[in-house]
């Protein structure tokens, strides 16, 4: 189509009806038929329709004639050489030369076509279909002239989409429109192309049913006409491109902008509403799910204690051969709970939990809430500034940790659970501790804050017993099934499985972290325990996807933490059919209790690797945004903001960002979480996530803030300005993703200790890969990073020792090196950190299935961690005894 209209487009048609048959003789060119059904009948409906739609290289006037009299006498030309008036007095049997001739119709309706209109591609809010579909047509009670309603696109598409400046193409040229303060002073200016919406303006008074094309010209076409039914507002557009509900849409928010350029054309721009209260009310309601929620009242320990009692006997939590019964749950998390208040503890304290994942933490998290106490997770992995940190923001007096060197916090005492267990008071005390309120908090998960340090999430036991009873319906959770614990505490995915797999009476079995990095033997205890349940992230998934998973007999299959790209999951469907195994995309945040979307994920939807994360759970519901908090409408991209159930307590200790981000909810009178993602809602009601709106991304899972870096590069003393970025060699490779930091270093600086430092700060999952020292940050003519100019990062390498001879198989390095460089990228030295090169645990699977498939022998991760360099891998490998 680009470069030149379609004949169809070009055309355009009228319809006048008549009572009975011309008796006049009927004039040069008339085709005359004789339609055997009566002019209501769907036969000569189609019939019509056919003839409307049949474009001509010269007029063309078809006379159909029905069996109960009355005639339709259709007429169709060229609209560039015939303009409406012509096209009228053709109708009416008069003889008229074309526009190219210079006899035609009223010079001030003959405008001259363009040679073809160049076409925009598709939008981001169209979200087409294929095919071509039926127009839309709006009856209008007021006019305007063509100015006003090129001001009144302008703005809609502006609304639309921010960024891009529209241009509207007319069948007499191309115009785009001069910014101004008001809707009165929009002026329209020429302008080239390419246009992706079009305007056709006739408001000539002429009888008859008209046609202002017969095939959209532009990818979206709006015309203004009058016809016999009065003035019309009429819409056609491609299937490709939009969808047959954005443009019923479209059509209604630009009458209603246009009203108001007439009405009130002092209205400042960013003032102009797009949708009325009726649609605004319809817009809300469609961010909302067609279930209900049905919850109950109960705090977590209150729902535990009650699937204890239903099943006393059942085993609730299995770490390797060991296990737990429900009872056995509940009597060793009272014990612990009881040593608490003998230590002090106090319903509404906070309370640490630094502990490996284990069957002890899930009692102990346990025992927290029973104690009337919030646990705040720490992983002990993280570096020990961190962990300091979050135990003096999170005002910790205690601590529950096995780490031998616990840093020193004031006013805060570690404890190890075995302390906890000699404080409770001996003796027979059937005296049960209270439940505490379902409204107050139960955990503080923390998050990457964008000024340097992590924030404090706090959620009470409501929001997460809500999530529950919106999911073990529709989900069957129950008795008879096995979860995995594959995730650290302190993300927010433990609390769906632990909680929803304790509180539906499941058996929850332990991954251990080398388990759970390593898919072989993950694989191998999803089959051992019969997992019937299993969340993932989509970068973990991919790498049990690498192994045969043919005996994995899970039932039900929930995804979260980050974007999921649904083709991933077709070799999946090869083995597991759909009937057998539940695929679920869930989209979610801390701030709303881990889940909020939920999409099944099919084959059909795989192969057209859908963007839908689903319409909002029971009990929560969304909203898109544009920056001034208003309602967007289906199709448009916004902020992605939830309300409902989920809706956590606010940020601990941060009132001015909790009332930044946790707003009034207009629409229900609640609190709802402005999240700063991308996104938009379907007219299905199903969102779609778009990424993110500031300088915050999702790495493996994890969300990161990369302002919390910069801050952290920042305080070194050697570091006078730094920046930091996130590239993705693959865009389809999760393991490719890698954090880059440039920093501006004093005289005598040394980016190695730079990232020295920083280690010691940052978890292992935001350090930089690489810290490369620039004599100056490139910058935009607007002052702004240009991340295009940043040359390509200088990979750390340790002093080549290529010299000194390997200890063990000289082949087996050789081989080695071989595939690090090929999984890396980069080239390999005999003393090159795996981290350091940019490894993490993805690539550490793949160089196990590289090793593997080259018949060596086999090096588990842990192994990695302990001697992350060839030379050690060698070592490990040729005496593993060592």
């Amino acid at each position: 189509m680009p470069g030149s209209l379609l004949p169809a487009a070009r055309c355009h048609a009228v319809r006048v009806r008549s009572d009975r048959s011309p008796d006049s003789a009927a004039p040069a060119g008339l085709w005359t038929e004789d339609v055997p059904v009566p002019a209501a009948d769907a036969l000569a409906e189609r019939r019509r329709a056919v003839e409307l739609a049949r474009p001509a290289s010269g007029p063309r006037r078809v006379l159909l004639r029905y069996a109960d009299g009355p005639c339709d006498l259709i007429v169709v030309a060229p609209r560039d050489r015939w303009d409406r008036t012509a096209l009228a007095r053709l109708a009416a049997g008069e003889a008229v030369e074309s526009a190219e001739s210079g006899g035609s119709g009223d010079a001030h309706t003959r405008r001259p076509a363009p040679e073809g209109p160049a076409l925009a591609p598709a939008p981001a809010w169209g979200l087409g279909h294929d095919g071509h579909t039926l127009p839309h047509l709006l009856s209008l009670d007021e006019g305007g002239d063509e100015a006003s309603w090129l001001a009144a696109l302008a703005v809609t598409l502006r609304r639309y989409d921010p960024e891009t400046a529209p241009v509207v193409g007319t069948d007499h040229g191309f115009f785009a429109i001069r910014e101004a303060p008001t809707l009165g002073e929009l002026k329209p200016i020429a302008a080239d192309g390419p246009a992706l919406v079009g305007l056709l303006f006739d408001d000539a008074e002429l009888p008859g049913a008209y046609v202002p094309c017969l095939a959209p010209p532009f990818p979206l076409t709006l015309s203004v006409f009058r016809d016999a039914g009065g003035l019309r507002l009429r819409c056609d557009h491609l299937g490709s491109h939009f969808s047959p509900e954005i443009a019923a849409q479209f059509v209604r928010h630009l009458a209603h902008v246009h009203g108001q350029v007439l009405r009130s054309p002092q209205t400042p721009l960013d003032d102009v509403e797009l949708l009325d209260e009726a649609e605004r009310a319809r817009t809300a309601a469609l961010g909302r799910p067609t279930r209900t929620l049905a919850t109950t009242e109960v705090s977590i320990p209150e729902a535990v204690a009650r699937a204890a009692a239903a099943t006393p006997d059942d085993i609730a939590v299995t770490e390797g051969a060991a296990g737990l019964t429900y009872r056995e749950l509940e009597e060793r998390a009272d014990l612990l709970a009881r040593g608490m208040r003998a230590r002090g503890v106090v319903g509404g304290d906070r309370v640490g939990v630094c502990l490996e994942r284990s069957a002890e933490l899930v009692v102990v998290l346990l025992a927290v809430l029973k104690a009337g106490a919030t646990y705040v997770p720490v992983d002990p992995a993280y570096p020990k500034d961190r962990i300091a940190h979050t135990a003096q923001d999170a005002e910790l007096g205690v601590v529950v940790t096995r780490l031998p060197e616990f840093p020193a916090v004031p006013g805060c005492v570690a404890l190890t659970p075995d302390e906890l267990l000699d404080a409770a008071p001996s003796g027979t005390d059937d005296a049960a501790l209270p439940f505490p309120s379902p409204d107050t908090a139960a955990y503080v998960i923390y998050t990457s804050g964008s000024t340097g340090r992590p924030k404090g999430v706090v959620v009470p036991h409501s929001n997460v017993i809500a999530l529950i009873d919106a999911t073990r319906v529709e989900y069957g959770f129950g008795a008879s099934d096995v979860w995995t614990w594959f995730h650290s505490s302190a993300f927010d995915l433990s609390v769906w499985e632990i909680w929803g797999c304790l509180v539906t009476g499941g058996r929850l079995v332990m991954v251990p972290y080398f388990v759970s990095r390593e898919p072989d033997r993950f694989r191998d205890l999803l089959v051992t325990e019969k997992v019937t349940v299993l969340s993932q992230t989509p970068s973990a998934f991919a790498q049990l996807l690498g192994v045969d998973h043919s005996d994995v007999s899970v039932r039900l299959v929930v995804f979260g933490g980050e974007p999921l790209d649904a083709r991933m999951l077709l070799p999946w469907f090869d083995r597991h059919p759909e009937s057998a195994c539940r695929m679920v995309n869930m989209f979610g945040i801390t701030e709303t209790t881990v889940h909020v979307t939920e999409q099944t994920v099919t084959r059909k939807l795989a192969l057209a690797a859908t963007r839908s994360v689903g319409p909002a759970l029971p009990g929560w519901h969304l909203y898109v945004t544009d920056p001034a908090g208003r309602l967007l409408p289906p199709g448009v991209i916004g902020e992605i903001c939830v309300g409902g159930a989920g809706v956590a307590l606010g940020y601990l200790g941060r009132p001015d960002l909790t009332a930044q981000r946790f707003v009034p909810d207009p629409f229900t009178g609640g609190t709802m979480y402005r999240s700063g993602d991308l996104g938009r809602l379907r007219p299905d009601g199903c969102l779609e996530h778009l990424g993110r709106m500031d300088n915050q991304v999702k790495i493996r899972g994890f969300r990161i803030e990369l302002d919390e870096i910069r801050s952290v590069l920042l305080e070194d003393p050697d570091v006078r300005t730094a920046a930091v970025v996130v590239r993705r060699v693959d865009p389809s490779d999760a393991a490719t993703a890698r954090i880059d930091a440039y920093v501006v270093l004093s005289a005598g600086g040394d980016p190695g200790a730079v990232r020295k430092r920083a280690a010691g700060i940052l978890p292992d999952h935001m350090l930089p890969t690489t810290v490369t020292s620039l004599d100056t940050l490139p910058l935009t003519a607007n002052g702004k990073l240009d991340t295009a100019k940043l040359p390509a990062p200088t990979v750390p390498r340790t002093p080549a020792q290529d010299t000194v001879p390997v200890t063990g198989d000289a082949d087996l390095s050789e081989r080695l090196r071989e595939i690090w460089s090929e999984v890396l990228g980069v080239p390999v030295g005999l003393d090159d950190d795996f981290f350091d090169l940019g490894g993490n645990s993805l690539f550490a699977v793949r160089i196990g299935a590289a090793l593997r498939a080259r018949g060596l022998p086999s090096l588990r991760l842990k192994e990695l961690y302990r001697r992350p360099t060839i030379r050690g891998t060698v070592s490990s490998l040729t005496d593993p005894g060592d």
